[in-house]
């Protein structure tokens, strides 16, 4: 008899492609990694990894239980979803994420209902970029993400995966107070060329956007600075060290000297939430769902 929690591990070590990044998705140690795979190997009597430099790697053996864990895992996933639909009950284990302005505009509104409305259900968040959220549903590590694209950049998701809309999320110039175009209604990309700008993360989703939007303007962005929060991009505003694109969710309290101005083209971020298919009757997903969307038509 094949053990779950064995085949789980060697799953995520075949997912995640080293024992270390495995024991971390796992939230256990590489010692206990190598404990169950080396109990695993027992059990089947066949040699699942070998040495690979300072790694490993699956073998043939290996490679072929991994695939039919992950057709298991899944099956689980399924008939746990059915028992808790069966019961009805919003209860057990949550794990979700949210990109920082999500999990600062969303989360507070959001979990603060599902505890009210469910003490007997564990919430467990973080923040994670959009790419990192949509990942962690498909290895299994969260149960929801909070993700994102742009109104003329889409972000992929993968089949398997289920998403629902939260909301469409206006996003505006931030300048300072004295920039030349601070008392305009509404300006044009463009118009930007000559500004150091304040942008996210280098290979960040929200970073690249940026970058190919100006350059389809014509504007080979200049980059003063990077901040992964909001809130340290507008405080840079606020120095007067250059200009960012400040969406709505999460932005607020503005600091002062920050003038926000409106685009002639407007530009929204589309937000929506993301899960598996096979997780999809769970009532515990269905709240966590309901409450983001609430919470987002709460935003602005």
């Amino acid at each position: 008899m094949l053990n779950l929690e064995r085949l789980r591990t060697l799953d995520a070590l075949a997912r995640h492609g080293s024992v270390s990044a495995a024991a971390e998705a796992l939230h256990v140690t590489t010692s206990a990694v190598s404990q169950q795979l080396g109990k695993l190997e027992r059990e089947i009597g066949q040699q699942l990894l070998a040495k690979n430099g300072r790694g490993v790697r699956l073998t043939d053996a290996g490679r072929l239980l991994s695939e039919h864990a992950a057709r298991i895992l899944s099956q689980v996933e399924l008939a746990e979803s059915d028992l808790e639909a069966h019961r009805g009950q919003v209860v057990g284990e949550l794990r979700l994420s949210a990109f920082p302005t999500a999990a600062r505009g969303l989360f507070p509104a959001a979990l603060g209902a599902l505890r009210g409305a469910h003490p007997g259900l564990r919430v467990r968040s973080s923040e994670l970029e959009p790419e990192n959220g949509i990942a962690g549903v498909v290895r299994g590590d969260l149960d929801l993400a909070v993700v994102l694209d742009w109104y003329n950049k889409p972000m992929p998701v993968p089949d398997g995966l289920v998403k629902a809309p939260l909301l469409d999320d206006p996003a505006e110039v931030a300048m300072p107070v004295g920039h030349r175009l601070a008392d305009r209604d509404e300006v044009d990309l463009a118009e930007f060329a000559e500004d150091e700008w304040i942008t996210w993360g280098e290979g960040e989703f929200c970073h690249e956007w940026l970058m190919f939007t100006l350059r389809s303007k014509g504007v080979e962005p200049i980059v003063g600075h990077r901040a992964g929060e909001t809130h340290t991009q507008l405080g840079l505003v606020a120095a007067g060290l250059g200009v960012c694109i400040a969406p709505l969710l999460g932005r607020h309290p503005v600091p002062d000297g920050v003038v926000l101005v409106p685009l002639r083209q407007r530009v929204r971020r589309h937000v929506y939430v993301v899960w598996r298919a096979d997780a999809d009757r769970r009532p515990s997903i269905r709240a966590a769902v309901d409450a983001l969307r609430t919470a987002a038509q709460k935003v602005g």
